[in-house]
């Protein structure tokens, strides 16, 4: 089983190449769920996830709706700086996605009304707003990697109630 890394509507694209270097180091996949504010072919994204593209494990989806298809609700942490709760308090799992919004808007009011209990944030003092949106993925991957180290081990040879470790069929377009 593996973690997963979903960014709805990425707009910037070092962030999201930072991000896929992360989920390359890690065996971490990564869902990006269009539209995207760049194109994946676009060079500073190149660049920033250097020569680790063929590591990622990359879904793209066209929309939120076919995310959603794709990957079991029950699997799915979000991350906002408006989240009442702190990301070391979520009940992360070995095969937890953790969903990120963009950088200009963060996660979508929506999500965060609808899934209040499965919201979090990274606290912050003074009068910085959020975070990088490299920086926090990497903040709470590294959380969520030290909280299920001996989970997946306890759970290795039986099948885990939350649902199956890979979404069910690559949605969208293959990676580049």
């Amino acid at each position: 089983m593996t973690l997963q890394i979903a960014l709805i509507e990425p707009k910037i694209p070092p962030n999201t190449g930072n991000i896929a270097r992360l989920c390359a180091a890690t065996d971490t996949s990564l869902h990006l769920i269009e539209p995207l504010g760049f194109s994946i072919n676009d060079g500073d994204l190149k660049r920033a996830g250097l020569d680790y593209w063929d590591a990622v494990d990359l879904w793209v989806h066209p929309n939120w709706r076919a995310f959603r298809e794709a990957m079991d609700r029950e699997r799915c942490l979000y991350f906002s700086s408006h989240a009442e709760r702190e990301y070391f308090e979520a009940p992360y799992r070995p095969n937890s996605c953790l969903v990120f919004g963009s950088e200009t808007v963060g996660l979508p009011e929506r999500i965060r009304e609808k899934h209040p209990e499965r919201c979090f944030r990274i606290p912050m003092t003074g009068p910085v707003r959020s975070l990088n949106l490299a920086t926090a993925a990497g903040i709470v991957l590294y959380e969520a990697i030290r909280q299920t180290r001996g989970l997946e081990e306890r759970d290795a040879g039986r099948t885990v109630a939350s649902g199956p470790a890979r979404p069910r069929g690559r949605r969208g377009r293959p990676r580049s």
